[in-house]
């Protein structure tokens, strides 16, 4: 029978500590109910002695989210009774409330940070779980720095809480200073000498990625003997962040044969949470970040994608679905091959295509590819059409006539009356609107609104640098919601103005292909 691994999430502690990233109690809390969705053991909900605004939030979280027995609230102390007092008042609105507790056992903590003595140290840390046992009977004791830690000190200090009543013993790689094998070796000792002490007593990681081994360093003493897991959602966190949660989860359950342990994760809320956390902190996901990054389930080489489309286990150790995602996604761009892009037109009702028709199509294809980052469906729409008119076909269907094309806008940005006036091509038309807004992008966005007459919710837009220097590239991505459906969409361009417009027709093109697809997928569009 396989082991159960509990896990800590300290996204709302730890991974709070980022620059900029503060949250307020609203936001707190709901990102505390997602973790509790996803199916954490444990939340840290902040630090409270730190300022009044974080009390009320770790409060909160313990009234409204640690209401039921099946998740355990914590918040972080030093080892000084005011601190353990601030978490206690905190905390114990919930029904399954615990004391987190921290205190170095390194000597660069114990004689250069504390200026004590080692002696000195250990009694303040036995006195503080002491304390602390009065007010709860679970407290958490964690050896910050244990990973560069004299190990015979090490282990008497967690010798000594353990006798004085701690029910989980924390060994952090405070500073990402560990190396997986080394670290594993650690705490497989640690583990024996815990086991044979009292086996009743939690054996916790939480390790930091400095040296960009959080995940390894996690799954190494997980190996060896690790109770429980410390991470936070899309590894943020102190400096370079620590052990990425869904890393870590999704490693344990794809290579289950190698660690045999379980968790209780519902992985089809990962991208939910990695989302959530992402937009409240303001804090963009790496683009390829393993499980969540925008690009870790999509394809644009044509050799992988032509590997996926004969068996996704080609190139596809994960499921996409298996995190939340509908699907894999394959990019068409000027690298993919001849079976992704067939693919594609085929699921656009484009079947039965006769070779020489194919290739003359994928010669299109090609073309327009070298010219942009990424083609759509409705730029397939158009290449098929472009391709059928010049081989004089009778009964095209005329698909640049339902697509929207940009062609310029002038955008005036103040504090009193932002503005924007775009042009817009629809087939053989030509449209213009202006419109005021909020701000710039605001005002754009209802001047295109206006001409298209579709009806759409924005809900997410990003944009960020993709180069440097005079002629940078400004990437946009936005996401939108129709009839319950949701569109990302992205474009690129030097003129971030205009790489949000051409950004937001292309998701309402999306809307339109949506559309086209209800009508013709059943019925091939035309025989090729």
């Amino acid at each position: 029978m396989s082991r159960k691994i509990w896990v800590f999430d300290t996204t709302l502690r730890d991974g709070e500590q980022v620059p900029g990233a503060k949250l307020n109690l609203y936001e707190k809390v709901e990102i505390a109910q997602q973790l509790k969705k996803l199916g954490v053991d444990i939340i840290e909900a902040g630090f409270p002695a730190s300022s009044q605004g974080d009390f009320d939030a770790v409060k909160a979280v313990a009234e409204r989210v640690g209401n039921t027995n099946d998740i355990m609230i914590t918040a972080l102390a030093r080892a000084v009774q005011a601190d353990i007092d601030s978490v206690y008042n905190a905390v114990k609105y919930a029904e399954n409330p615990m004391i987190h507790m921290v205190l170095g056992t390194s000597d660069i903590h114990v004689e250069k940070k504390f200026n004590k003595s080692k002696d000195q140290i250990l009694q303040i840390g036995v006195d503080a779980v002491k304390y602390a046992k009065t007010l709860m009977p679970q407290v958490q004791y964690s050896t910050e720095d244990a990973s560069r830690s004299e190990f015979e000190y090490l282990w008497h200090t967690i010798e000594s809480v353990m006798k004085a009543g701690a029910t989980m013993i924390n060994v952090p790689d405070t500073v990402g200073f560990a190396e997986p094998e080394e670290f594993g070796a650690l705490i497989y000792k640690l583990n024996d000498r815990m086991k044979n002490l009292n086996p009743d007593v939690l054996l916790s990681v939480h390790c930091h990625n400095d040296l960009g081994m959080a995940t390894a360093n996690t799954l190494a003493a997980v190996k060896n003997g690790a109770d429980k897991v410390e991470c936070t959602i899309n590894g943020i966190g102190e400096r370079a962040g620590n052990a990425a949660l869904e890393e870590v989860v999704m490693a344990l359950k794809t290579r289950s044969s190698v660690y045999n342990v379980n968790t209780q994760i519902n992985t089809k809320e990962i991208m939910n949470t990695s989302r959530l956390v992402s937009s409240f902190m303001g804090l963009d996901v790496q683009v390829n970040k393993a499980i969540t990054g925008d690009n870790a389930f999509a394809h644009s080489s044509g050799i992988h994608q032509d590997g996926l489309l004969k068996s996704r286990d080609a190139y596809e150790i994960v499921h996409p679905e298996d995190v939340g995602l509908d699907d894999m996604e394959l990019i068409l761009t000027a690298r993919s091959g001849r079976h992704a892009v067939k693919n594609a037109l085929e699921k656009l009702g484009f079947t039965h295509m006769k070779p020489e028709e194919f290739e003359g199509i994928f010669e299109g294809f090609l073309l327009l590819a070298d010219m942009k980052k990424e083609v759509y469906d409705h730029d397939l729409y158009i290449i098929v059409e472009n391709y059928y008119e010049k081989h004089d076909q009778h009964n095209v269907t005329n698909y640049s006539d339902h697509f929207f094309e940009f062609e310029d806008l002038q955008v005036v940005s103040n504090s009193s009356f932002p503005s924007a006036s775009v042009k817009i091509r629809k087939g053989e038309e030509v449209f213009k609107s202006s419109a005021v807004g909020t701000g710039p992008i605001d005002a754009l966005y209802s001047a295109i609104a206006e001409i298209t007459n579709i009806q759409v919710k924005l809900i997410g837009y990003d944009i960020s640098s993709v180069s440097r220097g005079k002629d940078a590239l400004g990437k946009v991505k936005i996401t939108i919601s129709h009839e319950g459906e949701n569109y990302v969409a992205k474009a690129a361009d030097t003129d971030i103005l205009k790489a949000s417009a051409l950004a937001y027709i292309n998701a309402i093109n999306s809307v339109i292909v949506a559309g086209i697809k209800e009508t013709t997928v059943k019925t091939p569009i035309v025989s090729i």
